[in-house]
This record gives C-alpha cells, sequence and structure tokens, in this order.
C-alpha cells in the first residue's frame, strides 16, 4: 500500500523541481534594514550628543521661542550640528591620537527637549580620554584627507581612504610623544589654508600642500615651532583669506583680525604675532575663525557663559592689543570660547532677545572698548 501511495504521488507531482536552491547567499546586516533618511546630529560642550529626523527638527523649529535642538544645562549648550545620512560614517578624534567610529544610525536618537547621551558612553574611552574632533564622513574618497595637529606643534595630513576600515575598539590616528595630545583634526581637499595659533599669541600660517601625505602610523612633521611650556591651542582650516580669525585671551581681551593681514609665515617657525600675549592680556585660550553672522559663547574659570555676537566685536588690525570681550570677576579668568551653532532665533540668525537670554547667561558689553 505504501509503494502503490508513493508511486503514485511520484506520477502526480514528480516534475521538475521550480525552486532555486542556492549555497551561498548575500550576508545581510543591520545598514541593510536602516532606511535612508538625513538626520541632524548635535554635540554639546560637555559631551553629550544625539540625533534627529531633519523633517522632524525643522518642523519644531518653525515659528516661537524655544527651538533649540536640545533643552541643555545652565552650562552646555551645542557647539558642533551636522546633517548626514542614517548611513553615514561619524569620525571621532580623541586627545589620545585615536580614532573611533560611529554610524549615525548608531547615534541615540531624541527628542527636541532631550539632551541626548554622553559620548564617553557610545566609545570605550580610556581615563581621561576625550574627544578633540567629530567628523562627518559620506565617502572615504581618495581625494581627500585628514589634517591633524597636535599640543606640541606637529602636524600630519593622512588620506581619508586610509579610515575606511571600522575598528570597534578604534585605532591610532596618529602616535603622539609624552605629555603631548591631538588638538584637532579637520576634512580637506589638499590645497587649503592651515593655521595654528599657539597660546603665546603667534600663529603660523601656511599652504597645505607643504605637509605630504602619509600613512596612519606616521608621527607627521613639524608644524610651529615652539617655545618652552608653550602649546598649540587651535587648529584653523580656511577656504580664503577673507575670513577673520577671533582670537581670546585669559584676561578676557581679544580681537577679529583679517587672514589677509597675516603673513605666510611657512610651516615649521614660531609664526606672527596675531595677539600680544601680554600681562594686560594673560595667555592666549582659544582661536576661531568667524563671520559676522556667528555667534560665540565665552566660558569662564567661575562657569559663567556670556554668549554675543561676534559682529559686535570690531575688526582690528593684527598688530593691536585687542577689545574686552567679558567683564571678569577677580579671581575669574576666561577659560575658552566656542562658535555656537544654534542662534535663539532662527527667523533672524544673530539678533538674540537681550531681554530673554538663556539661564545661565549674560549678554557680553554691546560695544567694547578698544585698548
Amino acid at each position: 500500500m505504501i509503494v502503490e501511495e508513493l508511486t503514485g504521488i511520484r506520477a502526480q507531482f514528480g516534475d521538475k523541481r521550480r525552486s532555486e536552491i542556492v549555497i551561498s547567499t548575500q550576508d545581510l546586516g543591520i545598514a541593510d534594514f536602516i532606511t535612508p533618511v538625513d538626520m541632524v546630529v548635535t554635540l554639546s560642550h560637555t559631551g553629550y550628543i544625539k540625533s534627529q529626523p531633519l523633517a522632524d527638527y525643522r518642523a519644531q523649529r518653525r515659528g516661537g521661542r524655544g527651538k533649540q535642538a536640545a533643552a541643555m544645562k545652565t552650562d552646555d549648550f551645542v557647539d558642533r550640528l551636522f546633517v548626514a545620512n542614517t548611513h553615514d560614517s561619524i569620525l571621532c578624534f580623541t586627545n589620545r591620537g585615536r580614532v573611533y567610529w560611529l554610524k549615525v544610525y548608531e547615534v541615540p536618537q531624541g527628542t527636541r527637549t532631550s539632551r541626548g547621551k554622553p559620548v564617553v558612553n557610545v566609545f570605550p574611552f580610556e581615563d581621561g580620554e576625550k574627544i578633540s574632533a567629530i567628523l562627518p564622513i559620506k565617502e572615504f574618497a581618495d581625494d581627500r584627507y585628514i589634517f591633524m595637529a597636535t599640543s606640541q606643534g606637529t602636524v600630519k595630513k593622512t588620506p581619508l581612504s586610509d579610515f575606511s576600515n571600522p575598528r570597534k575598539n578604534g585605532i591610532i590616528a596618529v602616535a603622539l610623544d609624552d605629555e603631548d595630545f591631538l588638538i584637532g583634526a579637520e576634512v580637506t581637499n589638499g590645497s587649503q589654508d592651515v593655521i595654528l595659533v599657539s597660546d603665546a599669541g603667534k600663529a603660523v600660517w601656511f599652504d597645505e600642500e607643504d605637509v605630504r601625505p602619509m600613512g596612519r602610523t606616521a608621527r607627521g612633521v613639524r608644524g610651529m615651532r615652539l617655545a618652552d611650556r608653550q602649546q598649540v591651542l587651535s587648529l584653523l582650516i580656511a577656504d580664503s583669506d577673507q575670513q577673520t580669525v577671533l582670537v581670546a585671551t585669559e584676561n578676557g581681551f581679544g580681537k577679529r583680525t583679517a587672514l589677509a593681514d597675516f603673513r605666510h609665515s611657512g610651516r615649521g617657525t614660531q609664526g606672527v604675532i596675531a595677539i600680544s600675549a601680554s600681562e594686560r592680556n594673560g595667555k592666549v585660550v582659544a582661536a576661531r575663525l568667524v563671520s559676522d553672522d556667528d555667534e560665540i559663547m565665552l566660558i569662564t574659570t567661575g562657569g559663567v557663559l556670556i554668549r554675543t555676537r561676534v559682529r559686535e566685536i570690531r575688526e582690528l588690525g593684527r598688530a593691536t592689543q585687542g577689545v574686552t570681550l567679558i567683564a571678569l570677576d577677580a579671581g575669574e579668568k576666561l577659560a575658552g570660547l566656542e562658535k555656537v551653532v544654534e542662534s535663539e532665533d532662527e527667523a533672524d540668525v544673530g539678533e538674540l532677545d537681550e531681554h530673554n537670554s538663556a539661564p545661565g547667561e549674560q549678554d557680553a558689553p554691546a560695544d567694547p572698548e578698544e585698548e
């Protein structure tokens, strides 16, 4: 009976197999299930990171006040914001000279009112390790470079394609000497202007072509010659000499000078004076490329944040002393200066309501007195 039934089944269904059985199939990863969407990624000054869909972010920012991307603490603000696709990569460089990878879809998502997640909880950082630069990367093109600078004046240019193979625990981007640390990293096209600013108030301006491309294991070349107990504070990558450099000192003074007023001092030199690091000014604490439409946050050692418009700081020549950026209390120093990427009023960027500053912020003097 079994033989008869099986014979009948074979006669009825014994045609050629229609399904194709393939041994090798495509390996699917988590990225294959992520819909390509443009996201707004923000990193706060104290290290909180989050992402929002661009469509939601724009909708939240229309009309009325209270349109910041995040509800920051009084001692925090957003100083890094960029739009990237969920499938783009983010390179995070640390002061220890290491680089970590993060896909945009891996960035914790939040709402307008959320602060995000501490970036130190995203990567396996060592004690004392912190983010020095965060760069969104759409593709690891061969004609793009990562330009890095260290506190001891070493610079290095590595092809962007050398960072195309992510490692979970990160890799060394630049080998550092003892007591040296990475102060910045930028994506360049190979022919831009590089400016290094030291805490002694000097600036070196040279062409990017003066630094040859080198591999990840190389230590780099001398970008700026420093005297004892001096260090490089800022790495600036300029597209033209019409941009302005804002330099701030620890005693609350600073000045804004057009890059064209500087001269090409050449790589490996001590540079030219950007601002006098005198007893009156104190050491330089920060330097940034700015425009009239930018806003800056001045941060004091007492934890006070003062937000002001760059257009209120008059442009001065390179040889001048500078103007008062902030009136400091006794015993206080200016600890840092950062560009604020979000204005309080998107309808008129830069025009803050002086009577409605965010909690913990004060307005800088409207008419700084030139010394």
